[in-house]
């Protein structure tokens, strides 16, 4: 072999390898290449079912989580319950949401009012005319008719609605007129005007009066003011009884006889005596007011030798009794001194105290408790109260 051949047949077989080698190289680069484009499709792909997934997710946050692989053990997951608010118990049955609770202050609105008061002086010695006037609680006071000093001496009296007013004047003529002095009638007379004078019924139909007689007590009558006639219905019974004053349902009427007080009927017929008067133990001589159903008393209760005040027409009161027992009935007077009440028609009381500076008037309910308390215009001060009326 010549050294040409020689050389020719190296070329050739480098031409080969490297051909071969190139050839390699390409086809490895090519293929690494695809892979690579492969798998960044795939990644690609991948991102964008990611995205996609995320967004569904995202729309339906209660899309159930894909299934667990063949191999995971299967677990059945429990939905937590949503805990439910606990409701808030309520202070007081029948409380209206949203609005204060029942009993408190803004809500807090007593049934129990005030009626309108009338008043007389406390002394005529020294005038001979002097007017009624009214007032009720939170309001101005109203001068009503002039009256003889008899009349406030005596028993006049009121009607339950406030509209008619019963007295007895210096001839003993029994007169009514209304409340402001107009359609003034002569009704009867021959009536006495110290002892009873004339007590209105609740009903406004009756009108109680004792008559008077030469010798003994006189007798007692009950005068129909609805009647065309004005008839009289007498009392059968003969009694020194005085100062008398109805209960709101009509049923009983208290008169202070023999030092203390008896019920009676509106017959006259005796019902009970208030235990705990005598002679020579606790006294009074007025009774001032009766509870609706006649269980309480308020009247000036005083010993033989204390102050009786005027036995014509005292209307101070320092104790209200239970009639059946005689028991003394506290009132929230707050320790000041008692200086009247009148029961009204739902049993509750105008208590009227003593101040610093005149007078005040509490509203007590038929519990004994205070609803309230009202201080009394100066231009009363000087005056007491005749009657209370709803």
């Amino acid at each position: 072999m010549n050294d040409q051949r020689l050389r020719l047949d190296l070329t050739a077989l480098a031409d080969e390898v490297t051909s071969v080698d190139l050839r390699d190289r390409t086809l490895r680069t090519s293929r690494r290449l695809g892979i690579q484009r492969a798998v960044a499709t795939s990644a690609a792909a991948l991102v964008l079912i990611a995205a996609a997934a995320g967004t569904a997710f995202a729309i339906r946050p209660n899309e159930s989580p894909p299934p667990l692989p063949a191999d995971t053990p299967s677990v059945t997951a429990t939905p937590t319950p949503t805990p439910t608010p606990t409701p808030t118990p309520s202070n007081s049955a029948g409380d209206t949401p949203g609005a204060p609770p029942s009993g408190g202050s803004s809500t807090n609105t007593p049934t129990v009012q005030f009626g309108k008061l009338f008043y007389g002086p406390a002394s005529v010695t020294f005038v001979k005319t002097a007017n009624l006037r009214s007032w009720t609680p939170g309001g101005s006071t109203t001068r009503l008719l002039a009256l003889p000093d008899i009349a406030f001496k005596g028993r006049m009296s009121v009607s339950s609605d406030g509209h008619r007013v019963a007295w007895v004047d210096s001839n003993n003529d029994l007169i009514v007129s209304d409340a402001d002095g107009s359609d003034r009638q002569a009704i009867r007379s021959n009536v006495d005007a110290y002892c009873v004078g004339a007590a209105w019924s609740p009903d406004r139909r009756q009108l109680l009066f004792r008559e008077i007689a030469e010798l003994g007590p006189g007798r007692y009558g009950m005068l129909d003011m609805h009647s065309a006639k004005k008839t009289v219905r007498w009392w059968t019974i003969e009694t020194r009884a005085c100062s008398a004053f109805w209960s709101a349902d009509g049923q009983t009427i208290a008169m202070a006889t023999d030092y203390g007080v008896t019920l009676y009927g509106p017959d006259g017929t005796k019902k009970r005596v208030v235990p705990g008067f005598s002679r020579d133990g606790w006294q009074t001589d007025d009774v001032v007011s009766l509870a609706p159903d006649g269980s309480l008393v308020a009247l000036l209760r005083h010993k033989p030798d204390g102050d009786a005040g005027d036995v014509a027409r005292d209307l101070r009161v320092n104790v209200v009794l239970d009639t059946r027992t005689g028991k003394q009935i506290s009132l929230p007077l707050g320790g000041r001194t008692l200086h009247q009440v009148y029961f009204q028609s739902d049993g509750s009381m105008v208590v009227r105290v003593k101040t610093s500076n005149g007078y005040a008037v509490l509203l007590v309910d038929e519990d004994g408790k205070k609803v309230s308390e009202t201080a009394e215009p100066a231009s009363l001060k000087d005056m007491q109260i005749l009657a209370v009326v709803d």
